[in-house]
C-alpha cells in the first residue's frame, strides 16, 4: 500500500504546528481535504474508513484500498465544519462522519438540500442537525468560511422534485482566497461560465475519468480538469480522486504533462501532504 507522507501523530503534529496567519490545506485521499485558517478547521468530503472495502468484499466490484488511511476521524477533535458534495459513500461516509461528529459536538455538517433526509439517516441524526446548502442561494456563512453551491454533473445533473441538485460543487471563500471543490463532476455546458463569477485561486478537481467497465459514475479526466482550470483562470489546480481504490484510479503523469503543455500552474500532492 501507498503510505501517506504524513500519518497519525506526525499528521496531527503538522496540523498543530502550522502558522495561524497562513492558509494550509492537506490532501486526505480521494476527494478529501483538511483546511486550516487562523485556528479554524474545515473538512471537505472526507473518507477516512474502510467501509467501502468491507461493503464490496467478495463481490464483482471489490474496492481494494491503495493508500493507507491518513488519520482516524475520531482523532480530528478540532474540526468546525465538514462538507459532503453528494451521497456516494466516499463523499458521505457514516464510518467517518459519525465518529467525527462525536469528537466534535458543535460540528456543522453541510450537505446538499436534496440529500438532507438521506444524509440524516446515514449519519443517524435528525435532519435538523444538518446544514443544507442549495445552488444559487445566498452564501452560507460559517465564520471564517463562506460557501456557495454550484451544480456538478456525475455524470449528469440530477435534481429532486423541488429542483434541488443532488450533486454539487462548492466555492469557498476564506479571507482573501477562493477555493473551488467540484466534488464528483464531468464537464457540462455552462460550468466554466458559472465559475468565472469568481476569481478561483485553487481548483480541487478529480482526474480519474470515465470508464464504463468500472461500473461506477465517472469524473473529469486529466485533460478536462486542466482545461477547466485554464478556462476559469485558476491560480493553481490540484488533482484528486485517484490512488484510493485499485479499480478506479489513474496515473498523474497525463495530468502533469497536460498542465505543463497548457501552461496551467498545478501542484500534485501526496496523500497526507500539506499545501501552504
Amino acid at each position: 500500500m501507498i503510505k501517506p507522507i504524513l500519518q497519525n501523530e506526525s499528521f496531527l503534529d503538522d496540523v498543530r504546528n502550522t502558522t495561524p496567519d497562513q492558509l494550509h490545506l492537506w490532501w486526505l485521499g480521494q476527494s478529501g481535504y483538511l483546511i486550516r485558517w487562523q485556528g479554524h478547521h474545515l473538512l471537505l468530503d472526507p473518507y477516512l474508513s474502510d467501509s467501502l472495502t468491507k461493503k464490496y468484499a467478495n463481490t464483482n466490484k471489490p474496492h481494494v484500498r491503495m493508500t493507507e488511511r491518513v488519520i482516524a476521524p475520531e482523532q480530528l477533535n478540532f474540526v468546525d465544519v465538514v462538507t459532503s458534495s453528494h451521497n456516494h459513500t466516499d463523499h458521505l461516509d457514516g464510518e467517518t462522519l459519525i465518529p467525527l461528529s462525536q469528537a466534535n459536538p458543535t460540528l456543522r455538517v453541510i450537505v446538499p438540500r436534496a440529500n438532507i433526509n438521506f444524509a440524516a439517516e446515514r449519519l443517524q441524526v435528525a435532519p435538523e442537525q444538518l446544514t443544507p446548502i442549495r445552488v444559487d442561494d445566498a452564501p452560507l456563512e460559517i465564520d471564517p468560511f463562506s460557501f456557495e453551491a454550484i451544480p456538478s454533473a456525475h455524470e449528469s445533473i440530477e435534481q429532486d422534485e423541488h429542483n434541488d441538485h443532488r450533486f454539487i460543487g462548492l466555492v469557498i471563500k476564506i479571507d482573501k482566497w477562493t477555493i473551488y471543490h467540484s466534488g464528483d463532476c464531468v464537464p457540462y455546458d455552462g460550468l466554466a461560465e458559472r465559475l468565472k463569477k469568481w476569481k478561483i485561486d485553487l481548483a480541487l478537481l478529480p482526474i480519474n475519468g470515465r470508464d464504463q467497465s468500472r461500473g461506477v459514475a465517472g469524473n473529469f479526466n486529466a485533460t478536462e480538469a486542466v482545461a477547466l482550470a485554464k478556462e476559469i483562470g485558476a491560480g493553481l489546480v490540484i488533482p484528486c480522486h485517484y490512488e484510493m481504490f485499485e479499480f478506479n484510479t489513474v496515473s498523474t503523469e497525463g495530468f502533469i504533462h497536460t498542465a505543463k503543455e497548457m501552461n496551467q500552474p498545478y501542484r500534485v500532492l501526496r496523500c497526507g501532504e500539506r499545501l501552504r
